[in-house]
């Protein structure tokens, strides 16, 4: 509806500068098409004539006019169009045409929603990533459904996307974690020996301890202390991996590669592109070290990549690892990581540029904290300590669905309370129990129907004419938003914006179905049965592909 739209007041502008009555326009000006909030101003409007304005040095008003004398309407869209307040020009879709989309959605089912914007671009999102140093917690758990949420509604839109999952398993971290584990090790076989308050403290290391005494024995004491240190790190985060994908299959994502930073010092590519920029002056010596002219490309100062002990930096690798990804030749890489790591944008931005990339190719997205809550009162958590609960932990308490749809509500960058408590209700008050519920509500009336005889019901010119009530427009009109809402979110990387549209379908079907004095589906006259069963199936459909974006799922029953 709105594509058809945009053609037809942009053909009226062409058609307004052939014939002299506005000036051409190069390049042509954007157009916006807005849905007003107060009904009474139409379905659709534009600005567009204020934005003219001082190109064609004409008054808002007179271009709108322009503009509405120039339209050509061959396919009867529309029954209104006027001028409104400063030069607004608002748009009336006739009644009958808003039935088509009840058509479409029935046509398209699961393709209902999906377009081909992004034409085949290749698209690379890393997301995840966490260390293999600990279980995932709740703030993974959050980029973990941001990532693959908006994965999925690039896809929706014609990207060809990637899913990458980047193993940190080299570096200071792997070797603390074997520290760590060969004290409690050590402790376990009556050895007095204290973990160092920087070494990592969680209940699981004492866990990893146990399982590696069962399955070595004492032996690891009669080594070098360095060589049983790699052979604890070498074990616990084969453990803690094997945990993390088990994790991340129950919380139902899944990546198409996994990416390890050791397969980059084995192949020789960190060394490799720290040789070429150092042959560049791009990395220079300081102090014994080797330093990067990050501030050179934007970042504040100059980063450490070799330190002067001769070992390299995170920073080292992760400029040999995006190196690897635009040889890839993505068109767009998408990073997706904790608000913890804002700091770290401008260097890895500014190493992208240093090795002669197009920096707008490469977008971070930060993930902001969540916030958990029960029954409106902070968790205690502290990752120092140990002390946190873990996304298996909450997708076993409250589930997959519950967990997923939470954590996309609200927009990324914004914090995030989720009350487990609210998540387990099954009431209006829990938003992922209130929009499952009218996929499984809608499944319901569409079962007994068909105990009446209503089976495969398919549209019927008559249903124009049956389902012209208010409320009933409204749903209509909700549902030929869903592709906006779809494509924007895909335009905007912003997946927040599917459950909020879920949600306000969710409500204006609740809103319908509970009036069922006015608004009963299936009653004693066939044609209006049959017509809002149709009506109903069509909002089924629509929840159904929502949901499985966010990768929850639509169930028959509840």
């Amino acid at each position: 509806m709105k594509e058809k739209l945009s053609f037809i007041v942009r053909h009226a502008i062409d058609s307004a500068v052939a014939a002299g009555h506005l000036k051409p326009i190069d390049p042509p000006p954007s157009m916006v098409l807005e849905i007003p909030k107060i009904a009474a101003h139409g379905d659709f409007s534009t600005n567009i004539a204020m934005t003219m304005a001082a190109l064609q040095n004409r008054a808002p008003k007179e271009i709108a006019r322009i503009i509405i004398d120039h339209i050509e309407d061959r396919d009867h869209l529309l029954s209104k169009t006027e001028v409104a307040g400063p030069g607004f020009i608002n748009f009336f879709i006739a009644l009958d045409r808003w039935h088509e989309v009840l058509k479409a959605v029935h046509q398209e089912d699961t393709a209902y929603g999906t377009s081909q914007a992004g034409l085949g671009k290749r698209v690379q999102i890393e997301f995840l990533s966490a260390n293999p140093t600990g279980p995932l917690h709740v703030g993974h758990g959050r980029c973990a459904a941001v990532g693959d949420t908006l994965a999925a509604i690039l896809s929706a839109t014609g990207y060809e996307v990637e899913k990458e999952y980047y193993v940190n398993d080299s570096g200071r971290q792997i070797r603390t974690l074997g520290e760590s584990v060969f004290v409690r090790y050590q402790q376990l076989l009556g050895k007095t020996i204290d973990l160092p308050a920087e070494n990592y403290q969680g209940s699981y290391i004492n866990d990893l301890a146990r399982i590696l005494l069962d399955q070595e024995g004492e032996h690891l004491l009669e080594l070098p202390e360095e060589e049983a240190v790699t052979h604890c790190a070498r074990f616990a985060a084969m453990k803690i991996f094997e945990g993390i994908r088990e994790d991340i299959v129950a919380f139902g994502v899944s990546f198409g590669h996994w990416f390890s930073e050791q397969f980059l010092y084995d192949s020789g590519a960190v060394q490799a592109v720290i040789q070429d920029l150092k042959s560049r002056d791009i990395i220079y010596e300081h102090d014994g070290a080797l330093w990067f002219r990050t501030k050179d490309f934007g970042d504040e100062k100059d980063r450490v990549v070799v330190r002067a002990n001769g070992l390299t930096t995170y920073f080292a690798s992760d400029i040999a690892y995006h190196k690897n990804k635009f040889d890839r030749k993505f068109d767009r890489i998408i990073d997706i990581w904790g608000a913890d790591h804002h700091g770290y944008v401008p260097r890895v931005s500014a190493s992208i540029r240093a090795l002669g990339y197009d920096g707008d190719r490469f977008q971070v997205f930060l993930v902001q904290l969540v916030n958990l809550l029960r029954g409106g009162k902070p968790v205690a958590m502290s990752t120092r300590a140990g002390e946190f609960v873990t996304l298996r932990e909450v997708i076993d308490e409250v589930g997959r669905d519950a967990t997923r749809f939470l954590f996309l509500l609200r927009h990324y960058e914004s914090p995030l309370d989720f009350d487990l408590e609210l998540a387990k209700k099954q009431s209006n008050d829990n938003p992922v129990y209130y929009v499952q519920y009218v996929h499984a509500r809608i499944s319901n009336i569409l079962k007994k129907a068909e105990e009446r005889g209503y089976k495969d019901i398919d549209w019927h010119d008559d249903f124009s004419k049956i389902l012209t009530l208010p409320e009933e427009l409204q749903l209509i009109k909700l549902m030929a938003r869903y592709p906006e809402v779809v494509a924007r979110s895909a335009r905007l990387m912003e997946p927040h914006r599917v459950p909020f549209y879920m949600k306000e379908l969710a409500a204006a079907f609740h809103a319908y179905y509970h009036d069922r004095n006015k608004h009963k589906v299936v009653s004693d006259d066939a044609k209006l049965s049959a017509a809002r069963l149709y009506l109903v199936s069509a909002i089924r459909i629509i929840i159904k592909n929502g949901l499985s974006l966010m990768g929850v799922s639509a169930p028959e029953t509840m």
